[in-house]
């Protein structure tokens, strides 16, 4: 047969987890998903610890709100000193504070002297560090893997992350009716080891500051402008506002609805969470092994945030335990397919000089 004859070759499809093959993403990624079983160990610990203290689902809200608080205060301004600062030193610093806080409050459970104050002190000044990891760490991802496979890392990542929200709460609802909560909290600081050892041994290029852009309210207001003049990105940001007011909180209530609505222990509520957990991680990894034949990333993100709030409505109707265990697990596959999908759309239709703002508005 002549060379002209040859068939042509078949072009490889292409990896179905490719984010793997980048040796920054894969020490990224494990050391994260061993820091993130620690933090949702402490996030049911401190559920608990707040209700233990109070007998009251006011303070668990409360609690919850704010921690909250600084991202809602910050992350607008974080995501300015993101395009502009060595991100992975930014996430190092936040880190660090993260595990100091959990030494900090184990102790302070151990020695018996914790009270509710302190833990909303602790809760505030964590929000505040988280407003400057969030958007700083969602932004780092593309820096890890580029565009390519951008998609393919956000998933992973929140299977992760959902993982470990199965693991982590089934860990700590054995560990507070065996040893106590202070172990959850001790754990989650040692947790931190592995993720502040990966990022360490992340190679890149030396950080080269760029050139003075003007003052961080400039970097915000071009921003707004761009956002402004993009329907869709816009449409983007107000939906996840939505969800993230009116939807997201649902899980902060889990240890009340545990325990007054389902008349359940510490067991009871972390195996709510981890239902939460095994269908968000399924979710993040059907999109992980589809994104690239998921054509239509805008409906489908749609068709997640709407089936959300619809599980949601049947979730608070129920008094079962397996009923509501089942609906949860449907309401965090929903919940992870748009936030993974309305990710992926913001990071990849945003120029690289504001992705880090673009995050913090997401955020």
């Amino acid at each position: 047969m002549s060379a002209s004859a040859a068939p042509a070759a078949v072009a490889a499809p292409p990896p179905r987890f490719g984010a793997f093959s980048h040796r920054n993403f894969r020490l990224f990624f494990f050391g994260q998903g061993i820091s993130l079983i620690g933090t949702w160990m402490q996030n049911i610990a401190e559920g608990w610890l707040v209700l233990t203290l109070t007998n009251s689902p006011f303070y668990v809200g409360l609690v919850s709100a704010l921690s909250s608080l600084g991202v809602l205060l910050f992350t607008l301004y974080a995501g300015v000193l993101a395009d502009r600062t060595d991100k992975r030193r930014t996430i190092l610093i936040c880190q660090a504070l993260f595990m100091a806080e959990a030494f900090v409050i184990a102790t302070l459970v151990w020695t018996h002297v914790i009270t509710v104050w302190q833990v909303m002190v602790f809760a505030t000044v964590l929000g505040i560090a988280s407003a400057f990891d969030i958007p700083t760490r969602q932004s780092f991802i593309v820096e890890l893997v580029g565009k390519d496979d951008l998609m393919n890392a956000i998933a992973l990542n929140s299977s992760a992350f959902n993982a470990a929200r199965v693991v982590g709460p089934a860990i700590a609802g054995a560990l507070i009716g065996l040893v106590g909560i202070a172990w959850c909290y001790f754990l989650n600081g040692l947790s931190y080891i592995a993720v502040i050892v990966g990022l360490l041994a992340i190679k890149r290029p030396p950080f080269q500051p760029h050139p003075s852009q003007g003052s961080a309210w400039s970097g915000f207001r071009e921003v707004v402008r761009f956002l402004g003049a993009d329907r869709r990105l816009r449409t983007l940001v107000l939906l996840t506002a939505t969800l993230s007011v009116f939807g997201f909180p649902y899980i902060t209530m889990m240890p009340v609805f545990a325990r007054n609505v389902l008349h359940r222990g510490a067991g009871g509520y972390g195996i709510l969470t981890s239902s939460v957990g095994i269908g968000a991680m399924l979710g993040a990894l059907g999109v992980a092994v589809l994104g690239r034949r998921i054509t239509h990333k805008g409906r489908t993100m749609l068709l997640g945030g709407v089936s959300f709030g619809l599980l949601l409505v049947l979730f608070s109707a129920s008094r079962s335990l397996l009923l509501s265990m089942a609906l949860l697990a449907l309401a965090g596959c929903a919940m992870i397919v748009n936030n993974s999908l309305t990710n992926t759309l913001l990071q990849t239709a945003v120029p690289d000089h504001l992705r880090g703002r673009i995050m913090g508005f997401y955020s």
